[in-house]
């Protein structure tokens, strides 16, 4: 392939729901360029971009794939993004680098969930965006409905560039309304616009000819002025006013015939902009102060890394760059691991192929193996010149499973294991919970999680199984109490021998522990002082209602004796931590479990349904508000209600409601449940014991 300067580059994103036909498209479209001899299938499991183990067993993108498409002397990077909600992380990935979006809409099934979440989500980004109506060929198509649907849904002044010849089997087409002429069948034919579509094409070219007008100042005095607007000023002002977000608009598509594809590859090529028509990109330099160039050449080095796969051969960076030029086989700096780090040979990615080039000018999209520690989200540049580019938003994790490792030698392995993947998907997350000694993976939903672990089986060679995650529980104490400890022990020599007097009083729940000294004239001397700490330290692990940690307790030592001769600190340890237990069983002490802040987003019409599951699930609801069509609650709720909270929304709400949610604090568990949690915290430890 040969070098494209930045003017000549378009990076283009196409989102939406699952199957609605992203990835078809893409098939059509290298096969139409004469990339691909035949045309690759999702169904048939040999789609170019679909080359992952579990995307050709589910028939479904997984993760983003990138084809760069040349098409009359430019360049466009094409990223096929997952449209299942739980791979949200790979197409924020895309939105990322990418300069406009397009947003696929299934011509039956209308606008999905997803398709809503994809929309918002370039919104926020102030990104150009073209919609597609896809799948014009499928029966029960019916374009009316599915206008319907786009403008009960989404915002925006949707513009037709086309309009549909036919529909479902009948779909010959579209009239092009910039040459007002017909386009026909898979080989792009030009044609007459049929007669009984004149009137509606002039009324439609009247629409976008005013659409057209509003991205310019000039252009709008022109066309008041009652003058025609050239095939030139029209694509210009279009494409200012998509940049301004007047504008969205609308084309058909039928990618599986071959019917209209073409258009909508030329849409992209006159239409979306070019890296250095957006605006400058923002970072910051090596003091924190903000930093703005142009994507340009000759702008400083500043090349980001997205996107990470990991595999049996090592590590892949996928690379945007946004300012200067990144050559092959050179050094550059990471200013995020504040390391130099050797660049190979780039490629360009297509699908699983890598194309070898020498270098990538800015704007441009390409990839390199092996370095280092260069993960998603740094900045390479010159060491001279420090940029970092601000990282990848992505959303909590909803949802979680415990990992048990089957053998030893996949307990030596799990960790980092864990790391690669998660290097690879920022979405997910790992931890171990203290306080169930458990190993949890989290991610954006139960697709999500089970694929993961099977990425750790296939990639990684770690053999695990799941379970659903135990409740972090903690426990504190609700009054003060004081108790008195002796520690005595005599075996023939020196013995041990230490006195403790503790007093424990309750704190916020949300706060740790402190350690406090009432000791004067030296009842206790200093070290055993902080002997007595490390021992009330060490009965923190362990409360005494169900063996969770224990929060929210100052203790202090206001009193004891010592031997002279006996007293050790070991001894003092002993005392402060048996004090402590003590103590804290006459204090009242109460659990304490995870409470998130919870946002649900759903179709007003199921807002009886979520308020009343809701409700049964301990909720306490925060506010309401309504949002277009959507109503969002949000509330507060115990993690040990949220467990199951994504299939259950799901069948509560045929898959159009949405949530999110983040820890929030740890509140009291009340006093009804309280006594069953202990007791099966209890058998758990006689079954382990």
């Amino acid at each position: 392939m040969k070098e494209y300067k930045t003017s000549q580059i378009r990076n283009v994103a196409l989102v939406s729901h699952n199957g609605a036909g992203k990835t078809t498209f893409v098939e059509r479209v290298l096969f139409n360029t004469g990339v691909t001899t035949r045309m690759g299938s999702v169904q048939a499991g040999n789609a170019a971009m679909d080359f992952e183990e579990e995307e050709i067993a589910r028939q479904s993108s997984i993760s983003t794939s990138i084809a760069p498409i040349e098409w009359k002397d430019v360049k466009i990077n094409i990223f096929d993004t997952p449209g299942y909600a739980d791979f949200i992380g790979e197409v924020n990935s895309a939105l990322r680098v990418a300069d406009g979006a397009m947003i696929f809409v299934e011509a039956v099934s209308g606008v999905e969930v997803g398709t809503e979440i994809v929309w918002q989500a370039a919104k926020e980004r102030n990104m150009p965006r073209i919609l597609v109506i896809n799948k014009m060929d499928r029966e029960n198509v019916r374009v009316e409905r599915v206008m319907n649907s786009i403008h009960e849904n989404l915002d925006g002044n949707f513009v037709n560039l086309q309009l549909p010849i036919g529909e479902g089997p009948d779909f010959k087409g579209v009239v092009d309304l910039f040459s007002m002429e017909a386009r026909l069948g898979d080989k792009d034919e030009r044609a007459p616009i049929p007669d009984d579509m004149l009137d509606a094409a002039e009324e439609a070219r009247m629409a976008l000819v005013e659409a057209c007008a509003e991205g310019e100042d000039a252009l709008i005095e022109k066309y008041l002025e009652g003058e025609e607007l050239s095939d030139e000023e029209m694509v210009r002002g279009l494409k200012k006013a998509m940049l301004q977000g007047l504008v969205i608009p609308v084309l058909y598509s039928a990618p599986e015939p071959g019917i209209a594809v073409v258009p909508v590859l030329q849409a992209m090529m006159r239409l979306m902009p070019a890296p250095n028509e957006v605006g400058p990109f923002e970072g910051v330099d090596a003091n924190g102060e903000p930093v703005s160039h142009e994507v340009s050449d000759d702008s400083p080095l500043a090349a980001f890394i997205f996107k990470t796969r990991e595999d049996s051969f090592g590590k892949t960076s996928f690379i945007r760059v946004y300012g200067g030029v990144l050559e092959s086989d050179t050094r550059v700096w990471d200013a995020n691991q504040d390391a130099e780090v050797r660049v190979g040979t780039l490629h360009l990615p297509r699908g699983k192929e890598q194309l070898p080039v020498a270098r990538l000018h800015s704007g441009d999209i390409g990839l390199a193996v092996k370095m280092g520690d260069a993960a998603t989200n740094d900045t390479l540049c010159d060491r001279n010149h420090i940029i970092k580019l601000p990282p990848i938003p992505q959303p909590e994790p909803i949802a979680s499973v415990a990992i048990h490792p089957v053998s030893q030698s996949d307990v030596a392995k799990l960790s980092t294991s864990l790391n690669r993947l998660i290097a690879e998907d920022p979405t997910l997350r790992w931890y171990t919970e203290t306080a169930t000694r458990e190993t949890i993976l989290s991610g954006m939903g139960t697709a999500h999680l089970d694929i993961a672990v099977k990425k750790l089986q296939s990639k990684f060679g770690v053999n695990v199984t799941t379970s659903v995650p135990k409740i972090p529980y903690r426990e504190t104490i609700t009054k003060t109490n004081t108790a008195e400890y002796t520690h005595k022990k005599q075996t023939g020599g020196a013995g041990q021998y230490a006195r403790v007097f503790l007093r424990l009083e309750s704190l916020d729940d949300d706060a740790e522990f402190e350690f406090g000294s009432e000791i004067f004239g030296g009842a206790i001397s200093a070290p055993f002082v902080v002997a007595t700490e490390k021992g009330c330290r060490q009965a923190l692990e362990h409360g005494v209602l169900a063996g969770y940690p224990v929060v929210g307790v100052r203790a202090i030592v206001y009193d004891g004796k010592e031997h002279p001769v006996d007293s050790k600190e070991i001894a003092f340890q002993i005392a402060g931590r048996e004090c402590f237990k003590k103590a804290m069983q006459g204090a009242g002490p109460v659990l304490l479990e995870p409470i998130y802040e919870v946002k649900v987003t759903v179709p007003a019409d199921y807002m009886g349904d979520i308020m009343g599951d809701l409700n049964s699930r301990r909720a306490r609801v925060l506010g309401m508000e309504q949002e277009g069509t959507k109503s969002i609650v949000r509330a507060e709720v115990p993690l040990a209600e949220m467990q199951t909270y994504a299939a259950d929304l799901r069948s509560m709400t045929q898959g159009r409601g949405v949530f999110s949610m983040k820890f929030l604090k740890y509140g009291r568990v009340p006093a009804h449940l309280q006594d069953s949690i202990i007791a099966q915290a209890q058998k758990e430890r006689e079954e382990e014991g």
